[in-house]
């Protein structure tokens, strides 16, 4: 009697050589996808529609942080604009993108100008920069007070 040796331990089974064949490169997939897939999500990122805004109400007239800052920072669609307020009538506002490396820039009561804390760069109140390293002015928009109910004013700060 001659043994064929398809019983034995060690004998090569082809269907249990496919599956580990096949186990071992479902693996190696995976473990390429999981590596692969978030460096392709970091480099190219999601496409998000940038809102278009026409206009935004910054607060009323006698926000908290207008009157005791003097300024207040608020989002124009994706952009930082600062309003300023000099008086109850006297409402300015301008891009808060400093236009030397892009830092916010702020209010000095004391001073009045307007302040970028990154390289010193300075502006007046009409947005020409005046000190530091700023190349071009800051960018205006048109400063609206619109009469809401109860009396008080509301800000609306539109592209100029």
């Amino acid at each position: 009697m001659s043994t064929s040796g398809a019983n034995t331990p060690g004998a090569h089974d082809p269907f249990r050589r496919r599956l580990l064949d096949w186990f071992l490169g479902s693996s190696a997939l995976a473990l390429l996808a999981s590596i692969v897939y978030p460096i392709a999500r970091f480099v190219s990122p999601p496409r998000v529609p940038e809102a278009t805004t026409d206009q935004v109400e910054a607060g009323a007239i006698n926000d908290p942080a207008l009157v005791a800052d003097g300024y207040k920072i608020i989002r124009f669609g994706s952009e930082p604009v600062i309003v300023v307020k000099l008086s109850d009538a006297d409402v300015r506002a301008f891009s808060a993108t400093c236009t030397h490396l892009a830092c916010i820039v702020e209010f000095r009561k004391q001073k009045h100008d307007i302040y970028c804390n990154c390289h010193g760069g300075a502006y007046n109140l009409q947005g020409q920069n005046i000190a530091g390293p700023p190349p071009r002015p800051l960018t205006p928009f048109k400063v609206d007070l619109v009469a809401k109910g109860g009396g008080a004013k509301a800000i609306v700060v539109s592209r100029a």
